[in-house]
C-alpha cells in the first residue's frame, strides 16, 4: 500500500511530465518522445530476457517488424493509427511467437544466435519482396497521425500522445508481471525444469515471453514510424538491438523501472555525446568527426562495461540498497 506522501510524489511527477513540453525546447521535446518510444521497446525485453530469463538479441528486427506493419495498414489499408499501431504491434508479436517457438528448444548461445537471425532474416525479407509491398529501399512515408480533428503533427503534440501510450504500456507490464504469467516467467527464468516439475507449461511460458517482448517492440515500432513519418530498414539494425540490452543492463535487469532509468541514462548520455561532438570537431579540426564519434561509442561501450563490472544488477539495485539503508537509519543493524 503506498502512503499518502507517495501518491502525492506520484501526482506531481506526472503533472511535471504533463507540463514539461510547455517549459521545454523543442529539441528536449523531441527527445523526450524518443524515450517514451525506447522505453516502451525496452519494457518488453526487459518481459522477455529480465523475467522469463530468454537472451533476445533481435529486439529491433521485432520493432522494424511493427514500424512496417503499423505502415502498411496505414498507407495500403488506410487505417486510423490508434487501429494501426495495434495491428503493428500484433504482426510483430506474431513474428516473436515463430522465434518464442525455437527457445523451448534450445537456450543460451544458440538461442542468442537465433534471434540475431531474427536481425538478419527482417533484413533480407524487407529488400527482397517485391517494392509495392514494403516499399524495398526507398522506404515508407506516412501521414501525420490523426484523432478525429486532432493532428498530432508538432514534437508537443506527439510527445502528450507517446506518453499516454508509454503509461498504458508499463502499466500492463506491471499487471502481466504480477499475475500467473509473471510469476511462470519468473520460475521459468530460476529453473526451467523445476518449473516444468511444478506443472508449468515450460515451452508456452518461453512463447508468451517473446509474444510479449515482440508486442511492445512493435507498438514502439509504429509510434516511431509516426514520429519520423518514414521506415526503412537501416533504422532497426543489430546495433539498436545491442543499446537496447545495454539499457536493460544499466537500469537493472528483471525489474520494469530499471528499464526506464536505463532508458533515460543512455539516452541522456548519447543526447549529450551528440551535443559535444561537433564542438570537439571545432576545436579540434585535426581529429576529424570519424576519430571524434568513434571514440564517443568507445565511451558509451566503456560506460556498459563499467557497470557490468562494478554494478551488475544496475541502478535499481543501488536504488533499492539506499532505501534499505534510509528506512534503518540511524540504526546500525
Amino acid at each position: 500500500m503506498r502512503t499518502r506522501a507517495q501518491w502525492l510524489a506520484l501526482a506531481a511527477f506526472a503533472a511535471a511530465l504533463i507540463a514539461f513540453p510547455w517549459f521545454a525546447s523543442p529539441r528536449l521535446v523531441a527527445v523526450a518522445n524518443l524515450m517514451f518510444i525506447t522505453a516502451i521497446v525496452v519494457v518488453g525485453l526487459q518481459i522477455t530476457t529480465g523475467y522469463a530469463g530468454q537472451i533476445n538479441l533481435g529486439q529491433a528486427a521485432f520493432m522494424g517488424v511493427g514500424a512496417y506493419g503499423t505502415s502498411v495498414m496505414e498507407v495500403k489499408f488506410g487505417l486510423p493509427f490508434w487501429v494501426a499501431v495495434p495491428m503493428g504491434g500484433l504482426i510483430a508479436a506474431s513474428v516473436g511467437w515463430a522465434f518464442g517457438l525455437t527457445a523451448s528448444r534450445i537456450k543460451g548461445f544458440y538461442l542468442a544466435l537465433t534471434t540475431i537471425a531474427a536481425q538478419f532474416l527482417f533484413v533480407f525479407v524487407v529488400l527482397n519482396l517485391p517494392s509495392s509491398w514494403l516499399g524495398g529501399v526507398n522506404g515508407f512515408s506516412l501521414q501525420p497521425a490523426r484523432m478525429g480533428g486532432i493532428v498530432f503533427d508538432t514534437d508537443r503534440a506527439l510527445y502528450l500522445l507517446f506518453l499516454v501510450a508509454a503509461a498504458v504500456m508499463v502499466a500492463g507490464a506491471f499487471g502481466i508481471l504480477r499475475s500467473r504469467h509473471g510469476r511462470a516467467f519468473e520460475a521459468v527464468r530460476d529453473d526451467d525444469v523445476a518449473a516444468g516439475m511444478m506443472g508449468i507449461d515450460v515451452a508456452g511460458t518461453k512463447a508468451r515471453a517473446f509474444v510479449l517482448g515482440a508486442f511492445y517492440a512493435g507498438i514502439g515500432g509504429g509510434l516511431w514510424a509516426y514520429q519520423i513519418r518514414f521506415v526503412s530498414v537501416d533504422q532497426f539494425t543489430l546495433f539498436n538491438s545491442i543499446w537496447f540490452i545495454a539499457m536493460m543492463i544499466v537500469g537493472g535487469i528483471g525489474s520494469i523501472v530499471g528499464a526506464l532509468i536505463g532508458t533515460v541514462v543512455i539516452r541522456a548520455v548519447q543526447e549529450t555525446i551528440t551535443s559535444v561532438g561537433p564542438d570537439l570537431i571545432e576545436r579540434f579540426p585535426a581529429l576529424g568527426s570519424d576519430v571524434v564519434f568513434a571514440s564517443m561509442n568507445v565511451f558509451l561501450g566503456l560506460v556498459i562495461t563499467g557497470f557490468l563490472l562494478l554494478e551488475p544488477k544496475g541502478l535499481m539495485h543501488r536504488w533499492n540498497i539506499f532505501k534499505a539503508t534510509y528506512r534503518l537509519w540511524p540504526f546500525p543493524h
